[in-house]
């Protein structure tokens, strides 16, 4: 027996992304990605001096996803991945930039897949408080909220993530006051510090 389609239904035909769950890997033409090095990160952590000791090309995390429609599309939704790699600057862990959403109504999932982490999220009254990620947690990020997360263990920690097409990004907040409270380490344990 033989199918037929309807004429121009092959423009339709996309190319798949195939995920490697565990490792963190979106393999497929149109996945993009980028990294963040220690020296693309020296605004955001507090200990100078530490950061002066490491090496500036050190990669902190990566970031990989598929935007199967253009930026700022009502109605989409992206997929990504965060790989974060474990360690610290001075007592601080290693941490991802934060960022608020441009549009303050769109949420964001993020799915712990492995390793140890900390959700990282601050309001607009500046209030930060934090919640544990682990193999199997999933998390609500409110769009109001900026958000970070941090690796409080020994391996990379891996990080699947949904948010919509239009939510786009506001790092300036960030970039000039940074969150009100620091993650670091205190007796082997995560611990949120003021920020003065």
């Amino acid at each position: 027996m033989e199918t037929s389609v309807g004429a121009g239904l092959n423009e339709y035909l996309t190319t798949p992304v195939f995920l490697d769950w565990c490792h963190g890997k979106m393999i497929g033409e149109p996945v993009q990605e980028s990294f963040k090095t220690l020296h693309d990160l020296k605004r955001v952590f507090r200990d100078s001096s530490a950061l002066s000791n490491l090496g500036p090309s050190r990669e902190v995390y990566r970031v990989r996803w598929w935007s199967p429609v253009n930026p700022g599309t009502e109605g989409g939704l992206f997929w990504g991945l965060t790989l974060l790699q474990p360690g610290k600057v001075g007592d601080e862990y290693f941490m991802t930039h934060g960022h608020f959403h441009a549009k303050r109504t769109c949420a964001e999932f993020y799915g712990t897949v492995s390793g140890n982490g900390m959700l990282i999220q601050m309001n607009a009254e500046r209030r930060t408080w934090g919640g544990i990620m682990e193999p199997g947690s999933l998390h609500y990020v409110r769009g109001e909220n900026a958000h970070r997360i941090a690796n409080i263990g020994s391996i990379p920690l891996v990080v699947w993530a949904c948010w919509p097409t239009d939510a786009g990004y506001n790092y300036e907040p960030i970039a000039d006051q940074g969150f009100s409270a620091c993650l670091v380490e205190r007796d082997g344990k995560p611990v949120f510090i003021a920020v003065e």
